[in-house]
């Protein structure tokens, strides 16, 4: 838990303050100033996203922003055009009009009498995409950015595509944003015209997903905003901030490697969220952590940041396989350079059911594999949001559907950080196949806990910009690098390698089912060793972490999470239920209730590709005395052999009154996926 920080100066906050553009849109601010910032100008910080300063981001800003203006900062949180209070149309992430706002919001921060001029701007998710996107553009405002649970590139390490795969998550976010779109802003801040503005949104929002669905290969629309198209771009300091939970982890290790200004990576074990709130824990004080790095770069002191490793991650110890973590054991450790030139390659080679070192003979035979469209149901989502059980579940469930290859029992101890890599020589009945490919750490009770994994569209293996259909039974050499982590295995336990042709519905299946044969003489697992340092337990403890007041809510109605795997043995139908219904939220000083309610399915009938379908449900609703408002989307994706299937429906009410209705019926065709 946070603790409250009581050694804070005095600050004031400007609730509703409007930012003009020059074509006459108006973006809504939040503003927390030092009390004698008018008289003695601060540096300032912003955070820019469309995740509504009013209501749902409000306790979480309260906490940070008030934290840092208790320190001598300006913070500055805004609502993108189109979200929250701001006026205008958000019709899709990161478009150039957002980044030309942004770069409009900085001159107009630096122009204010409280600010010294220079800023820093920070967010998570989000605010982390566009805080690196801004500092491209290379604005002279901007001296330094702390970027959360980001990437660098928009195609192959985003919610949308994984190695050329479509994942799951490219729906259930899309339809998130479906539902933001579709909020109004509130009538107390904005006045008379917040019925203007809400329709205006619902009309012109559009829906995302269609879009995205538009875009199955790495093009020009998915280089934009992603930064590792030029590293040499961003002139500023950039600390990059993940968890291994969370599912940008990645994108720290490629902005240390490709980024030649100063810079900083911190991984904890935590989910989609700030380390002071992290979880699975252990939080840290990472506001005190922010805090340094804002006053070296903003404000010129010397806190010794700088003089610490470019590099501090979790090592993860060895847990027993179950959804949701309160807390992960293990240490820190870190790193003074990335790539490290003190972590070693290893190198196992494939047997049947075996990983062998590779100093063993090379296996001649060949094995197959075809797996269940089961496969996948205890994977987790791509991305722990917010840590509800949505973690992946005992490998075991999974590994009767796939190839595995597991090392013997450890004699000693061993500890790897960075990516772990597989090469393998393989074939394909089929001209669109994937491969998924988890490695696990097996307990002497047999129970496999998932450490990280991969997945290639193996029409992909080449490019993603232009794949290529495979040629059945012709041989492939492909190489697939898994998500980066840093883990623990002890002595007793295996590591397990486990290979699969789906694995759904973290990712959408090929049209049809798939049969690899594996030849396993030249393919082989390269695992990035770490062996143990001492000054890794000399390394400088965090805080525990701090935070200012929150805005007080109180829990009309309460949440609940829910992931249910449901399997109809008569039926031969699987589906795979999530529930995140955030209930009813009272923010007390302003008589506003946010109510937010998800429901997703995710279903398959048998062996049949074509029946795979996702749908998702979101009901909002704001009310204050005499006044409400609720919308309703639903989206539902589904697929043949050629084409996608969308569908989506919208109804927005005002009172008991619906006065707004839409529709959309989309078939996609399917490309090379």
């Amino acid at each position: 838990m946070t603790a409250v920080c009581t050694q804070l100066s005095k600050i004031s906050i400007l609730e509703h303050v409007w930012i003009p553009l020059s074509d006459g849109i108006r973006l809504a601010a939040k503003i927390w100033l030092p009390e004698a910032a008018p008289l003695k100008p601060v540096p300032a910080i912003l955070e820019y996203i469309p995740y509504r300063k009013r209501d749902v981001e409000s306790v979480g800003d309260s906490s940070t922003h008030g934290y840092f203006a208790g320190h001598g900062y300006a913070c500055v949180r805004v609502d993108l055009r189109g979200s929250g209070d701001s006026e205008g149309v958000l019709q899709d992430e990161y478009l150039r009009r957002e980044q030309d706002d942004g770069l409009e919001v900085l001159q107009w921060i630096a122009a204010q009498p409280w600010c010294s001029g220079a800023i820093g701007m920070m967010g998570i998710s989000w605010g982390g995409f566009n805080s690196l996107q801004l500092a491209a553009l290379n604005p002279p405002e901007l001296k330094a950015v702390i970027t959360v649970c980001s990437t660098d590139d928009r195609y192959a390490d985003d919610v949308h595509y994984m190695g050329g795969c479509l994942l799951g998550d490219n729906l259930s976010w899309a339809s998130t944003m479906f539902s933001y779109n579709s909020c109004p802003p509130d009538p107390e801040l904005v006045g008379d015209k917040w019925r203007e503005m809400w329709l205006e949104r619902l009309k012109g929002s559009g829906l995302w997903l269609e879009k995205w669905l538009r875009h199955q290969h790495r093009d020009e629309y998915w280089e934009h905003g992603s930064v590792c198209e030029d590293y040499a771009a961003i002139t500023c300091p950039v600390l990059a901030v993940s968890g291994w939970a969370d599912g940008y982890s990645n994108a720290v290790f490629r902005l240390l490697q490709g980024l030649s200004v100063p810079k900083k990576g911190l991984i904890g074990p935590w989910s989609h969220k700030y380390p002071h709130f992290g979880v699975p824990g252990p939080a840290i004080g990472f506001l005190q952590e922010a805090l340094r790095w804002w006053d070296h770069c903003l404000k010129g002191i010397e806190t010794g940041i700088m003089q610490e490793p470019m590099l501090r991650v979790w090592m993860q110890d060895s847990v027993a396989p179950t959804t949701k973590y309160t807390r992960r054991p293990g240490r820190w450790v870190a790193e003074d350079a990335w790539p490290s030139p003190k972590i070693q390659t290893r190198i196992y080679r494939f047997h049947p059911g075996e990983l062998l070192p590779d100093n063993d003979l090379a296996s001649p035979q060949t094995l197959t594999i075809q797996s269940p469209l089961s496969v996948g149901l205890y994977a987790g989502k791509w991305c722990s949001y917010a840590a509800p059980p949505d973690l992946p579940h005992d490998q075991r469930e999974e590994d009767g559907g796939a190839l595995i290859f597991e090392s013997h029992p450890l004699i000693e101890p061993l500890e790897i950080l960075g990516a772990p890599v597989v090469e393998i020589d393989l074939a394909s009945n089929q001209p669109l196949a994937m491969l998924a490919v988890r490695l696990s750490d097996v307990a002497p009770d047999d129970k496999a806990t998932r450490i990280t994994y991969g997945l290639l569209n193996l029409c992909h293996h080449r490019s993603h910009q232009a794949p290529e259909r495979l040629q059945p039974g012709r041989p492939y050499r492909v190489r697939l690098q898994l998500n980066h982590i840093a883990q623990r295995f002890p002595a007793g336990n295996r590591f397990r390698i486990s290979i699969s042709t789906s694995y759904w519905p973290l990712a959408w299946p090929p049209p049809k089912p798939v049969r690899l044969s594996l030849f396993l003489e030249k393919s082989r697992l390269l695992l990035p060793v770490r062996p143990p340092r001492q000054s890794d337990a000399e390394l400088r403890a965090f805080k525990e972490p701090e935070g200012a007041v929150p805005v007080k809510t109180t829990q009309l109605e309460p949440k609940i999470q829910k992931w249910r795997v449901i399997r109809d043995l008569a039926a031969d139908t699987s589906t795979l239920q999530v529930v995140k219904d955030e209930g009813v939220i009272s923010f007390d000083q302003i008589d506003w209730a946010l109510g937010s309610h998800c429901r997703e399915w995710y279903t398959f009938q048998g062996d049949d590709f074509d029946s795979l379908r996702g749908e998702t449900i979101w009901n909002r609703s704001f009310q204050r005395q005499d006044w409400s408002v609720r919308t309703v989307t639903r989206t539902v994706l589904s697929a043949d052999a050629t084409h996608f299937q969308l569908w989506a429906e919208l109804d927005a009410y005002e009172g008991d009154k619906r006065v707004y209705s839409q529709d959309w019926d989309f078939s996609i065709p399917r490309d090379h996926l």
